[in-house]
């Protein structure tokens, strides 16, 4: 049973040791018996590592590069978000059943955790992973501006909540590592964030790629500039901006910064000698390798 609080922030539930959000708890067995199609697309992510940015990205090139098209709706509603559940709106399940083929999910679950009909149906899965340090900051202001979750505390609470894995969607380290333990197994795109910062061109040809869309040098150059960090904050199709009963952006902009390096405005040093003996502890025999700076 999911954890209730009667505060205006929830409590979070947990399935099978990960925490996740209570309405989702709550909903697990319409999630878990999700029938994926074989030409589903699911973009996975953990929370703030760009999953706005790389469903911009998919959208445009699905539409090839249609800016309008891809102003028909705001970015939470274009792709139905799996876990998403709070009644008497539809659930995610729902919208994606409601969705017309080929369709575009997204979800923040970890492998294990994912419906069995993604992997029954052989579908595509696109991966955006961002370095923990930076994630780590991104999720803590996240949180202070998002009713959905719990209050996050001081950034000092925040730092030992994070790195035990106590945060929706669980552990930073078992997410990432267990998507990319997987990626030569199924029909996965793994891409990193700091990648699509440093060379959006030809990341997002790799996507264009992997989605067998032939799209010519002025859509991609188009694609390229429509997704800038700039454009998108200032776009009310990606930003957030509405509805406010969720996201308080007055606490905190849901499009922050978007850099790389933010972490070193928040961590002390302390923190850092730590949180790299624990990554290295977490993330150690694996062949993943991150960017923490430009």
């Amino acid at each position: 049973m999911a954890l209730t609080t009667a505060g205006t922030q929830p409590l979070l539930g947990e399935v099978a040791g990960i925490p996740l959000p209570a309405t989702t708890v709550d909903n697990w067995h319409q999630i878990q018996g999700f029938k994926a199609q074989p030409d589903d697309l699911l973009i996975c992510t953990y929370p703030k590592s760009g999953t706005t940015w790389i469903q911009e990205i998919v959208d445009l090139i699905e539409h090839s590069g249609d800016v309008d098209k891809c102003q028909r709706a705001a970015i939470q509603h274009r792709h139905p978000f799996l876990e998403w559940a709070r009644p008497p709106q539809p659930s995610g399940v729902e919208k994606a059943r409601a969705m017309p083929r080929p369709r575009v999910l997204r979800t923040h679950l970890p492998a294990q955790l994912l419906p069995p009909s993604f992997w029954e149906s052989n579908c595509k899965f696109l991966y955006v992973a961002r370095n923990a340090k930076d994630c780590l900051v991104s999720y803590y202001h996240f949180q202070r501006m998002n009713r959905t979750l719990p209050d996050p505390g001081t950034w000092d609470q925040y730092f030992e909540t994070f790195i035990s894995g106590k945060v929706a969607w669980g552990s930073w380290f078992e997410h990432v590592r267990g998507w990319w333990e997987l990626r030569d197994n199924v029909q996965m795109l793994f891409l990193f964030y700091e990648d699509i910062k440093r060379d959006p061109k030809q990341e997002i040809q790799k996507v264009m790629k992997f989605m067998e869309k032939n799209l010519d040098g002025a859509v991609l150059d188009t694609i390229v500039q429509e997704t800038t960090f700039e454009k998108m904050k200032a776009n009310p199709m990606t930003n957030r901006s509405a509805p406010k009963t969720i996201l308080d952006q007055s606490i905190s902009p849901f499009m922050r910064k978007g850099i790389m390096g933010d972490w070193k405005n928040h961590f002390t040093v302390a923190q850092n000698e730590r949180f790299d003996e624990i990554y290295r502890q977490k993330m150690k025999g694996t062949s993943i390798n991150f960017c923490t700076e430009l």
